[in-house]
């Protein structure tokens, strides 16, 4: 079951699309003052369907359809205004550069662009009403912990859900069997239509066939680790069993064959990305050497598929005699060269690591390899943090685009286990599609330089 309306993205996209065609019509309409014929329709018709295209993917990467975009109310003309500066951008490149297309619409481009930035802004500030939003449903929380006050909190306060939590329930209380008929009563009475509980919890198991008989009364039971994936998009650490590894984890011959896809994915990928950056090469490598004389690699080493210890190369950031895995943990990351903080920020540094894609010890996409002397002390304190080896690491992955605050240096237990949260999705739900999303939003990251 999902609590949030999985239609919204798609009706965000259809409604952006119909506004930015019909932005067109009126667009024309104003140029030229009369209602737009068809010789006229016909001349803008198929340049501005290539550019609207363009558009809807740079919404995309800029985060007008991921969730909570309709709760963000106050940021989204900022949001908005910035993306079109882009979209402004890449209409003009598209019109002025191509010299295929019939039209150079000066006038015309100014007065759309006006136009469609209207338009969307008014739809996705007050077009809600439309996106099929339904009334609130009763429900019953019973669970305990941090994830438990997130969902409570999540769900609560956020219009986007169809239920709204009346009271969360301590597990402990089931064991009561007065407390047990009480809560039956209850759910009957106030025509609670759905409870949210830890199936996997023992207390909880034991009396489910007391609750039995609430089926046939139209009440619902929801796992609430299904419903806190749908929410958060990672996995709550505190509800995870053995049995869910046994249950999630599984290397099917369907996983063989994704595994072969995207293996071929990153031979190509790593060949053009590598080709278009083998020109800044020779400049990186006269700016280190200017800024300080110092090598202008760096070599490190981190853990790979199957606690494999790997190496990666970066353009070194760091002066000579700092740097390298004691200082990664003791977050000495004090002494980073001028040269070495624009790379940093442009993420150029990361590029000599294309090369560890093609060989095939790290992937494009997969959890961010860790220092092999941070991981042994996390595999000690942090439950199940080695199945996050039993995949590639990657460049980017799940938890670098949605993680608010990622461990960056230096131990940090309490910002790993989110980390591995998120990394626990992606090997559950891992696929080319998955793959697809989190690139496209980190060229979203990238262009904003928000980090990785």
């Amino acid at each position: 079951m999902t609590i949030r309306n999985t239609k919204e993205p798609l009706l965000l996209f259809l409604g952006d699309v119909v506004l930015l065609f019909a932005a067109l019509w009126i667009m024309l309409l104003i140029r030229y003052f009369k209602v737009p014929d068809a010789v006229a329709l016909n001349m803008h018709l198929l340049p501005f369907s290539i550019l609207i295209g363009a558009w809807i993917l740079a919404f995309y990467i800029g985060g007008l359809y991921r969730k909570h975009t309709l709760l963000l109310r106050n940021s989204l003309p900022t949001s908005i205004l910035h993306i079109q500066i882009a979209n402004s951008i890449i209409a003009v490149s598209f019109f002025y550069f191509i010299p295929y297309l019939r039209i150079t619409p000066k006038i015309n481009l100014f007065i759309y662009l006006c136009v469609s930035s209207l338009c969307i802004l008014i739809w996705r500030m007050y077009g809600h009403p439309l996106l099929g939003i339904r009334k609130k449903e009763d429900a019953l929380l019973i669970g305990s912990g941090e994830e438990m006050q997130e969902l409570w909190n999540e769900v609560n306060h956020n219009l986007r859900y169809s239920l709204t939590f009346l009271d969360s329930i301590d597990p402990q209380k089931l064991s009561d069997v007065s407390f047990q008929n009480e809560l039956i009563q209850r759910i009957r009475k106030e025509k609670i239509g759905t409870v949210v509980l830890d199936m996997k919890d023992g207390k909880v198991s034991s009396v489910l066939p007391r609750f039995y008989n609430l089926i046939f009364s139209g009440v619902r039971f929801v796992d609430m680790q299904s419903i806190y994936e749908d929410i958060f998009d990672r996995v709550p650490l505190s509800l995870v069993g053995y049995s869910w590894f046994f249950e999630n984890i599984s290397w099917s011959s369907n996983g063989r064959m994704y595994d072969i896809l995207k293996r071929c994915m990153d031979i190509f990928l790593a060949l053009i990305l590598g080709s278009i950056a083998l020109p800044l090469v020779p400049l990186v490598f006269a700016l280190i050497k200017l800024d300080d004389h110092g090598p202008v690699f760096i070599v490190q080493e981190r853990m790979g598929k199957n606690n494999k210890r790997i190496q990666i190369r970066k353009f070194r950031t760091m002066m000579v005699d700092s740097g390298g895995i004691f200082s990664a943990l003791e977050g000495n990351y004090e002494r980073i060269t001028r040269v070495g903080s624009f790379l940093r920020k442009t993420r150029i540094d990361e590029l000599p690591q294309l090369w560890s894609v093609f060989v095939g010890d790290i992937s494009l996409i997969g959890p961010r390899p860790e220092l092999p002397d941070l991981a042994v002390l996390y595999e000690k304190e942090i439950p199940y943090y080695n199945v996050r080896h039993l995949i590639k690491p990657g460049l980017s992955g799940w938890a670098q685009i949605l993680q608010p605050a990622p461990p960056k240096f230096g131990v940090g237990y309490d910002t790993t286990k989110i980390k591995l949260s998120y990394d626990l999705y992606y090997i559950k739900h891992r696929s080319l599609m998955l793959d697809v999303k989190i690139a496209l939003r980190t060229v979203r990251t990238l262009l904003s330089r928000s980090g990785l």
